[in-house]
């Protein structure tokens, strides 16, 4: 008779690559605890992203792997998440109630940046975890319009805002306090200050991941943000165009100068899909994304197609995540948000709030 040992199923399960970490589970340290009782086996899984839609296909493949090792009859698998702060830049204090900041920038204007930001952050909200988002473009707000939550936030104390919720999602823009058509004649620190009050001033709740809607652009208003605000991470939005390649260059290399780290590029708008017949043709040129991303050594994280279907959710206020969710385009958004949260788990913790703050008073 084989005696199964803890070191016989840590070998079996390093062979499996999970798809979102791009390492095997041993190595991330998500395996929490293994159990042997003669022939039966019990392995315990922790991962570090909402898992909602993907657990059961993890189980299934887990349990296979485990079946496959000699001696092993039967096999369980639990599988939970923990979602955790991630390390910031220096110097920046991380906001209480908010574990992680993604920021989402594009050098470019008309890249479809605020269509991916709202869906991602639907996608997060969708998997488990608790997302919001701040809509960052004083100069052109798009999120009241994207999320349809066009209203006004309440303030309780007279100083802070409750963030407006829609689609369970929590959510602020400067579009929520100014009429749709008001322009925004502001020079940089006005801008800046506004932005860090939206930030700052409103009644987060338990958010896993604020996304942040950054405007179009690496100017010193853009710089000035990402040197502000406590980033735990950045995705670059793109198209395959050469001209919006040059501008996410700039972008990317923004985020290296504020020692920001970047997760990935997004490709929007890689291949137009005909509404009448369903064929695909790149119009706006091929590889781009992945170019720029083996040129950085950065991922690509993924690919969207230009869908008249996702332009005309997020211009209705019913973006696809949440109203079609069955979708190609919402599955390719579910498997960018479980990659963006799996990369970020990967990374450096935050462990500010285990240090003791030392108060001086007079006595």
């Amino acid at each position: 008779m084989i005696t199964v040992t803890k070191e016989h199923i840590e070998a079996a399960l390093k062979r499996y690559q999970d798809p979102y970490l791009g390492c095997d589970l041993v190595s991330a340290k998500a395996v929490k605890d293994i159990r042997i009782d003669g022939d039966r086996v019990r392995v315990a899984v922790e991962l570090g992203y909402p898992i909602k839609g993907w657990s059961e296909s993890l189980k299934g493949a887990l349990k296979e792997v485990l079946g496959n090792v000699e001696g092993v009859r039967e096999a369980s698998v639990e599988v939970t998440q923990k979602i955790i702060s991630h390390s910031v830049q220096k110097g920046v204090s991380p906001l209480p109630e908010v574990k992680n900041i993604i920021a989402v920038a594009s050098g470019k204007g008309g890249v479809g940046k605020s269509t991916v930001a709202v869906n991602l952050a639907l996608a997060f909200q969708a998997q488990g975890a608790q997302a919001a988002i701040l809509d960052a473009d004083i100069y052109g707000p798009s999120q009241p319009r994207m999320l349809g939550c066009r209203g006004k936030p309440e303030t309780i104390d007279g100083k802070s805002f409750e963030p407006l919720v829609s689609y369970h999602v929590q959510a602020i823009s400067i579009g929520n306090l100014i009429d749709e058509e008001t322009p925004m004649i502001w020079r940089g620190p006005m801008v800046t200050s506004a932005l860090e009050q939206l930030l700052t001033g409103t009644k987060w709740r338990n958010v896993d991941y604020l996304v942040v809607d950054l405007p179009p652009g690496t100017g010193d208003i853009q710089l000035t943000l990402c040197q502000k605000i406590p980033v735990s991470g950045a995705i670059i939005v793109t198209t395959p165009q050469d001209i919006a390649l040059l501008d996410a260059r700039k972008a990317l290399k923004m985020f290296e100068k504020v020692e920001v780290p970047v997760l990935g590029i997004v490709e929007n708008m890689s291949t137009h899909v005909c509404s009448q017949c369903g064929h695909e043709e790149p119009i706006f040129g091929q590889g781009g994304g992945a170019s720029m991303a083996a040129q950085y050594q950065v991922d690509l994280l993924g690919s969207l197609p230009l869908e008249i279907g996702i332009r005309e959710g997020v211009d209705n206020g019913r973006p696809t995540v949440a109203m079609d969710p069955g979708s190609r385009a919402a599955r390719i958004f579910h498997d960018l948000g479980r990659k963006i949260a799996a990369k970020l788990s990967l990374r450096a913790k935050d462990y500010s709030a285990r240090f003791p703050k030392i108060v001086i008073q007079n006595t």
